[in-house]
């Protein structure tokens, strides 16, 4: 059977996303291959076609239990055999998967990274013909990259020690240059097929938002979406339980995930959300690689991320089914002092060039949240992808902006920064000008003499918010800038003189009001192709509830049945037949043999009710 034909079947696609053709023939003839390729866009398939059609087993090392277990229930449901070893099983269930595995009744074996050293895995992968090694998350080789796992370094030994070294697919999302130089040396890769479809998500929408309430602000975003599930990073696991008590007191139903929980209330908790039991996960960093849960309309982060790395990953688990989704990040001046302190408080002792490295990266990632430019252009520039310029479609693109003259405030603030340098020529960071601006005569303003400065009160009556966003625009614009990495202090440039002595003007531009929401429209290289008319809201909410009766019956998440990308065109082309319906985005024949018949039942009944 030829790779198209498989493709059909299994994974219900009339043809390839770009970049994954190339991918399975590189696999197919023997090569490895490294594809760099965003969420949603179909890496998976560029190894588990290529098992389909290869003779023997292949070994799929993946980073989490989570993910493992998704996806071999979605290759179940699509009728591809597969299995998983990890430390979810018990004794019994590992036997099965092992005579599975010895039976040839297994495709693909999917591991985690750690179990490649058990001498009874070594022993069994000596037995058994391994046609191809797939890494999944293959980042996480990397120390550039902030899912660093040591395990993964024993990858390239466990292939070297193989009878006959298969082919070796890598494969990510998120890698900048020196990841994947990482990857390729440390996975041994010979001379791979590098294929990078770029990282743009158009159908995701960015935002950065300074509210001045995240708490109102969340509830406001919350009940404007009551039908979607989404993910609300924090940065703490104080916050995430605060922010989870909160919803829930406003009968939000939603979970909460981070290490410092017990095993099996995190697995309550991601179940939860994975089974559409929890609308809402509130989760610090340590959830979420891996989650293939592909109905996630929007990621809300509570707090700034540490890194651009982290924030693009964590934002990507957002609309994986190609559907529009919301991806808003909640910035606050207070964020990044906390994100110094967990770089400066979690790293190793004796790692300084890492602690530099991460504060940089830190800088990188304020600049983001601050800048009035197009944040995707911002997001691609950082991964080194050539684009348009301004998309049109994020929250600095679409948002009614306007500028407004900041040159007298400009000024005011320039000149106390003037006179602080000459007090005190060490410097002072950004609270201390603040709070000499603002006429503040606390106690440590009072004793570095500040109140007797003449700027002592400039800008009284400000907020202190307000203050804050004249000065971001004053180091966008070039006329301050930060001195120092752990205590960084306000320094004027050069630049400066033009504002205070040469009539230079100084316009913010800032939004008038919300923007626009996300415009609807396929993900890059999306599988659904157009269609005639748009899905009726009564019938895809008809299709859901049938779809979450079988995920029920079937004990497996509701996303693994159809996404909810496969309803929405299910519901505009209103198939009457089991022809017409394979023609649905994501319909194969095993799943159109299960399930086909429920469906259009649904619709047939949908159609007599609205007598169409």
């Amino acid at each position: 059977m030829d790779k198209l034909t498989l493709l059909k079947q299994y994974f219900g696609h009339s043809g390839f996303r770009p970049g994954q053709e190339p991918l399975v023939d590189a696999l197919l003839s023997g090569r490895d291959a490294l594809g760099v390729m965003p969420t949603g866009a179909g890496k998976s398939v560029c190894y588990q076609l290529p098992a389909l059609l290869l003779p023997g087993l292949t070994l799929v090392i993946s980073p989490l239990i989570s993910l493992m277990k998704d996806q071999v229930a979605a290759l179940a449901q699509a009728g591809v055999p597969a299995a998983f070893l990890n430390s979810s099983l018990d004794a019994e269930e590992y036997r099965e998967a092992y005579r599975q595995v010895r039976r040839g009744d297994c495709k693909l074996l999917y591991v985690a990274p750690e179990r490649l050293q058990a001498e009874g895995f070594r022993r069994l992968l000596g037995e058994l013909p391994i046609s191809l090694v797939a890494v999944d998350e293959a980042h996480c080789v990397s120390q550039w990259g902030q899912d660093f796992r040591p395990s993964y370094l024993e990858i390239a030994e466990l292939v070297r020690s193989l009878p006959v070294r298969p082919p070796v697919g890598a494969f990510t999302a998120t890698a900048t240059a020196a990841v994947r130089r990482d990857i390729e040396t440390l996975l041994e890769l010979r001379d791979p097929l590098r294929v990078t479809t770029g990282f743009d998500r158009p159908n995701l929408f960015f935002e950065v938002v300074r509210p001045g309430d995240k708490d109102q602000w969340l509830l406001r975003f919350l009940a404007e979406r009551p039908e979607q599930s989404g993910i609300v990073y924090c940065a703490t696991r104080k916050t995430v339980d605060a922010v989870t008590a909160s919803l829930l007191a406003q009968g939000i139903p939603a979970a909460r995930y981070h290490a410092g929980m017990e095993d099996q209330e995190r697995r309550q908790s991601q179940e939860g959300f994975v089974y559409d039991q929890a609308r809402v996960m509130v989760a610090t960093n340590a959830f979420g690689m891996g989650i293939d849960k592909s109905n996630v309309g929007f990621v809300v982060h509570y707090n700034m991320p540490k890194d651009l790395e982290s924030y693009y990953q964590e934002a990507g688990r957002a609309g994986r089914d190609g559907s529009p989704a919301r991806c808003v990040l909640l910035y606050a001046p207070g964020d990044v002092q906390t994100a110094k302190y967990l770089i400066t408080h979690s790293q190793e002792e004796g790692d300084p060039d890492r602690v530099r490295r991460d504060l940089k990266r830190l800088d990188r990632m304020v600049r983001y949240c601050k800048t009035g430019g197009c944040l995707r252009a911002d997001l691609l520039d950082y991964f080194g992808e050539i684009h348009g310029g301004r998309c049109g479609n994020c929250g600095n693109c679409a948002g009614d902006f306007v500028e407004r003259d900041v040159t007298v405030e400009a000024q005011k603030i320039l000149s106390a920064v003037a006179r602080v340098e000459k007090l005190h020529p060490y410097g002072l960071g950004i609270a201390a000008i603040v709070k000499l601006l603002r006429g503040s005569r606390d106690r440590r303003t009072v004793q570095l003499g500040l109140d007797r400065l003449p700027t002592h009160g400039a800008l009284k009556g400000v907020d202190q918010e307000r203050i804050r966003r004249y000065i971001d625009c004053l180091m966008e614009e070039g006329y301050l800038r930060s001195e120092g990495e752990e205590y960084p202090v306000l320094r004027l440039t050069a630049r400066a003189g033009d504002v205070l002595f040469r009539g230079q003007r100084v316009l913010l531009r800032e939004r008038a009001a919300e923007p626009a929401p996300p415009k609807a429209g396929p993900a890059p290289g999306d599988y659904a192709r157009p269609v005639s008319r748009e899905a009726d809201g009564s019938l895809l909410a008809a299709l859901k509830a049938l779809r979450s009766r079988l995920a029920r019956e079937a004990g497996v998440p509701a996303y693994v049945i159809f996404s909810n990308a496969s309803l929405a065109d299910m519901a505009a082309l209103r198939p009457l037949d089991m022809e017409e319906f394979l023609q649905v985005s994501g319909v194969g024949r095993v799943k159109a043999e299960r399930y086909g018949e429920a469906f259009l039942k649904a619709i047939r009944d949908w159609r007599a009710g609205v007598g169409e």
